[in-house]
């Protein structure tokens, strides 16, 4: 599943190549992805502008002039291309093919303006979506009703965490991977991110507070971890792993960079520690760590 590094690439990509451009025709090669498409989407599109790009979480949102929002999913194949003139814009290396089967186009925008250019939803899985909803109504919108702030937006900093994780029992890599204290925050950058920090993914997310409530040093570390870990890959291009591709069709690089995700084995790269990345399994999930400094 492309966590929000990923998101946010795709929507830089595409943002320029959509914002200001007129839908023409939206065309739909098929009647659902995940779930069936709204009876009234293409109406709602058709020959309306589009205003701005936005992201919530690991949604797309496209704004348009009617004050609705197209609130779109990449689900775990999904991806987006951009056609000019009916020839595909893939400028950039390749460290593995992507997918070309034209079978798996099912969604294709058709915008005004020169030049002519088509906006291309490719899904080979079907499990993105795309829904409409009012501008207005997005903060009850189920999507996205009860989700906790933006990992590198302002309303996250360590009281807040302290406020979310008191009393809590559960392990703090569980904490974190609840959308409800942070959105769009995934596994990936979740494992980065307690690394960065030395902190245990197998501590309590309570132990992180201190009895009046305020946050611990290891709370405290945590925060500036997330954000930077997440800034990072979105500037390097998002993760990249398995079916994700950037709209211009190359890859990002930010999985060469990794600490410890999916190297179980490599040397943990902090300088002062003689440790192994090792892995093991929370909640159905993959949690690499090393286990000689993460013990915050």
């Amino acid at each position: 599943m492309p966590e929000l590094p990923e998101v946010e690439t795709v929507r830089r990509g595409l943002a320029p190549a959509m914002e200001g451009r007129r839908i023409e025709k939206l065309v739909l090669n098929r009647a659902d992805l995940r779930f069936p498409f709204p009876e009234n989407l293409v109406e709602t599109v058709e020959n309306r502008t589009i205003i701005a790009l936005g992201r919530r979480a690991k949604y797309l949102l496209i704004d348009l002039d009617n004050d609705m929002t197209i609130i779109a999913h990449l689900g775990m194949s999904g991806s987006y291309r951009v056609e000019d003139h009916d020839e595909e814009h893939v400028p950039g290396r390749f460290h593995t093919p992507r997918n070309v089967n034209t079978l798996h186009d099912h969604v294709v925008f058709q915008l005004g303006g020169l030049p002519a250019r088509r906006i291309i939803y490719n899904d080979p899985r079907r499990f993105g979506f795309i829904k409409l909803a009012p501008k207005t109504m997005l903060e009850v919108d189920p999507s996205f009703a009860g989700l906790g702030p933006e990992p590198t937006g302002n309303s996250l900093d360590a009281d807040f965490l302290a406020r979310r994780f008191a009393g809590k029992s559960q392990a703090i890599k569980s904490a974190l991977l609840d959308q409800r204290n942070i959105a769009g925050l995934g596994n990936i950058y979740v494992c980065e991110a307690l690394w960065r920090a030395r902190l245990s993914p197998f501590r309590t997310a309570g132990h992180l507070v201190t009895p009046s409530g305020k946050p611990r040093e290891g709370l405290k570390r945590l925060v500036p971890a997330i954000r930077n870990v997440i800034a990072e890959a979105i500037e390097a291009g998002g993760s990249t792993l398995r079916d994700h591709r950037k709209t211009d069709g190359t890859l990002g690089y930010f999985q060469h960079s990794f600490s410890v995700y999916d190297r179980t084995g490599a040397p943990c790269p902090h300088e002062d520690c003689n440790g192994t990345v090792a892995r093991a399994v929370q909640t159905g999930r993959s949690t690499f760590y090393c286990p000689a400094c993460q013990k915050g």
